[in-house]
């Protein structure tokens, strides 16, 4: 009789913890095998069947840990700042449902997807309430374990300077940053509630607050309003949402070198990479409580005043 025995199930048997270490040495030896003959069998079969009954429980724990894995859903997930948060949770094996107004033009998403299946793109524009009631009806009873509001724009910067204001461009800056966030928020708290997580988190900025190194700065009154804005009504969710132990904080990116940033804001000086800003982000998301939540978290772990 042979029996094939491959190499994961080998490095199981190394890795099982005996009292007596000469008969570890000698079975760990006798585990790199690639064959056990009947005569092995004879001598070692309480330990092979020991080495396959610990296979069958990784395989068994690491079946039920893809079952229970966290989900979170992320919105303008296509470039920038979204799509690094959907590359650090998809890399942390998270169900990671990124949406985006557009899936058809999302080649970097296309591509995340392809090498972490567990990546769902979805179209979502968060300015659209059909779009925002037919995506929380899709997942319905899927728990959401994280929200990230990321979606944002600045909005036309020839249109937020005194003496030309567009009334139109001020709603769709206002939309998108705040009513935007406040209506998936809302689509989806029931999923939030259901999970075990139970997080909710919007992407402000520097520009949002009345003290600061944007104090003295004047103009970009449509972003900067509508950042000062979601940082009062995201502080009035996580008081409602309180009681069902959901947690709501705020995130903001730095100067990040994103294409916002660069083309749109067209910023020159000293840029963080979009991959160290989203990690400095995801670790203050980590650490978000009910009790320490309450203010802004810049991406280098500073608080940032109102």
């Amino acid at each position: 009789m042979v029996l094939a025995f491959g190499p994961f199930a080998a490095r199981l048997c190394g890795a099982i913890r005996l009292t007596n270490l000469v008969d570890y040495a000698a079975l760990r030896g006798e585990c790199r095998r690639t064959t056990i003959t009947a005569a092995d069998y004879a001598t070692w079969g309480g330990f092979y069947e020991k080495c396959i009954g610990s296979l069958a429980m990784v395989l068994a724990l690491a079946s039920a840990e893809a079952a229970n894995a966290a989900t979170v859903l992320i919105t303008g997930a296509n470039r920038g700042l979204g799509l690094e948060f959907a590359r650090l949770y998809a890399n942390r094996g998270w169900d990671v449902i990124a949406t985006c107004r557009t899936p058809a033009e999302a080649e970097d998403l296309d591509a995340l997807k392809v090498q972490h299946p567990k990546v769902m793109i979805e179209e979502l524009d968060v300015t659209d309430q059909s779009e925002i009631d037919g995506l929380a009806a899709k997942y319905k009873d899927h728990p959401i374990d994280l929200l990230i509001n990321n979606a944002g724009i600045l909005g036309e910067l020839g249109d937020q300077s005194l003496g030309s204001f567009d009334h139109e461009e001020f709603k769709r800056v206002m939309d998108t940053n705040v009513y935007g966030a406040l209506a998936v928020t809302q689509a989806f708290k029931d999923n939030v509630i259901a999970s075990e997580h139970k997080k909710i988190v919007a992407m402000t900025s520097v520009a949002g607050s009345l003290v600061g190194p944007w104090q003295n700065i004047g103009g970009l009154y449509y972003y900067r309003a509508s950042k000062s804005a979601l940082n009062n009504v995201m502080r009035a969710v996580g008081i409602d949402l309180k009681k069902h132990g959901v947690v709501v904080g705020l995130v903001a990116p730095g100067a990040a070198g994103t294409d916002m940033l660069r083309d749109d804001f067209k910023y020159k000086g000293p840029m963080v990479a979009p991959a160290e800003s989203v990690a400095g982000m995801v670790k203050a998301i980590d650490g978000f409580t009910q009790e320490n939540a309450s203010h802004p978290i810049n991406y280098d772990g500073e608080a940032l005043d109102w």
